[in-house]
């Protein structure tokens, strides 16, 4: 079995697999409880002056029959006071000494962090995680995201926390900003020892209409809130990757947003991840689901010959490029299998209502005229789908006009009935390539040959 045991910022886990800061990590008896269960670590949910919570607190957002696609929350830091919070660190190390514990951190001036680090780091935390990610209720008290937002303070409260400290410091980031990349770097410039990412997207998941109020509902009212699970995986990704591969970022990186899967966290680590932290799937599943996580992540590293989860890590990253070095020249056409279609011709409305019209029913038709490209001369409209014809209901590819862009196979609800097929093309040629040669200055542009 490969090695999952990480070191992150001089911190060593067990695992990758973290709880993030939420209502999951409450309790010092939900911490002992989820280590019991295989998890590596957790960051508490977070420490500062304890604040009086509003109900209801969460909206879900379902999709086709799946609950919780997203979760929507209003809930505020820690309700709990302080030293009980202390207290039951100090017990959970006690306990699980080998266990990774952080300490979720908000407040406001410089002597407030100088106290609250002391008293943390007093009860045994292995590290501190600065909260400036939060999009409601903290930030218009001058907490959470309205720190992360502003590159420059979030720098200056990061360098007095390393003053303070004597454990790891991690700064966790909101993606409610233009550019993941400048508070990623003024977290390098504070002195920060770890980036974790991303916190919730601001948010307002869905409306009442027979009261007119949005979701969820306190009293007569409601207000944004912060936007996790599945849903936002895809954005979580996207921040991850910019900062893995931005030189500037000399710190290892804790990632989060939609992960409920041992695939999920396999993507997070080969975009550059060191950790994962877990949060939505736990609200909706429990804790037992590390087990399928430690044991799917274990299979897929023998799988691919790696020896420890270390040897995953930003394999991936060198593949993200930026649109203008992507090979032009690379051509996909889809292939429909007829033994395994069923006919519905999915495909076939979305590829002429929303995308190139290339699928077609029923016998070719030779004496179609011919297609032309959008910029040139106007052409006859494509015949629309012919149906049944003789029975026949298995669509067809008009190969010369489809472009590769992959609508019919993400539609079809056959696994393996649409493939993409790649077709030699010609050598490697990008949009740069042309700039630095002049070629993008030819008539017809790109699609000149």
């Amino acid at each position: 079995m490969a090695d999952l045991s990480i070191d992150f910022a001089g911190i060593k886990s067990p695992n990758p697999f973290w709880l993030a800061s939420a209502p999951p990590t409450n309790t010092g008896e939900q911490i002992m409880r989820a280590f019991d269960a295989g998890w590596g670590g957790a960051v508490w949910k977070t420490l500062g002056d304890p604040i009086v919570n509003v109900t209801s607190r969460f909206g879900g957002v379902d999709y086709e029959g799946r609950k919780l696609m997203g979760l929507n929350n209003i809930e505020l830091i820690t309700d709990r006071p302080l030293e009980v919070n202390l207290r039951e660190i100090r017990e959970v190390k006690r306990r699980y000494p080998k266990h990774v514990v952080i300490a979720s951190l908000m407040t406001e001036t410089k002597d407030d962090w100088r106290v609250l680090i002391k008293k943390c780091e007093d009860a045994g935390a292995d590290g501190l995680e600065l909260n400036f990610g939060c999009p409601h209720g903290m930030c218009e008290r001058g907490m959470g995201s309205s720190v992360g937002q502003e590159p420059k303070l979030l720098a200056e409260i990061t360098s007095w926390t390393k003053e303070f400290a004597k454990t790891p410091v991690l700064v966790k980031l909101t993606p409610n900003t233009g550019d993941i990349l400048e508070p990623g770097l003024a977290a390098v410039q504070g002195g920060g020892d770890g980036i974790s990412l991303i916190n919730t997207i601001k948010s307002i998941v869905s409306i009442d209409l027979e009261r007119l109020v949005p979701n969820p509902r306190v009293g007569s009212a409601s207000t944004n809130g912060g936007y996790c699970g599945p849903a936002v995986k895809p954005i979580a990704l996207h921040m991850v990757a910019a900062l893995a591969r931005e030189k500037g970022i000399t710190i290892p990186i804790s990632g989060i947003g939609g992960i409920s899967t041992w695939r999920d966290a396999a993507e997070f680590i080969a975009l550059g991840c060191t950790s994962v932290q877990v949060c939505t799937a736990v609200m909706h599943h429990g804790y037992r689901i590390v087990e399928d996580l430690i044991e799917g992540l274990s299979e897929y590293l023998d799988t691919m010959g790696m020896k420890s989860v270390n040897d995953l890590r930003g394999r991936a990253t060198s593949a993200y490029e930026e649109w203008g070095d992507l090979d032009l020249n690379y051509k996909l056409v889809a292939k429909i299998d007829p033994q395994t279609c069923i006919g519905c011709q999915v495909c076939v409305t979305a590829c002429h209502d929303g995308a190139h019209q290339c699928i077609f029913t029923g016998p070719e038709d030779k004496a179609r005229p011919p297609h032309a490209h959008a910029e040139g001369p106007a052409r006859a409209p494509n015949p629309l789908p012919i149906g049944r014809i003789a029975g026949a209901r298995v669509p067809w590819i008009d190969e010369p006009e489809c472009v590769g862009c992959n609508l019919c196979q993400l539609v079809c609800p056959v696994p393996g009935c649409i493939s993409m097929v790649e077709v030699p093309n010609g050598p490697k040629d990008t949009w740069n390539d042309r700039v630095r040669t002049g070629r993008d200055k030819v008539p017809g542009g790109i699609h000149e040959g």
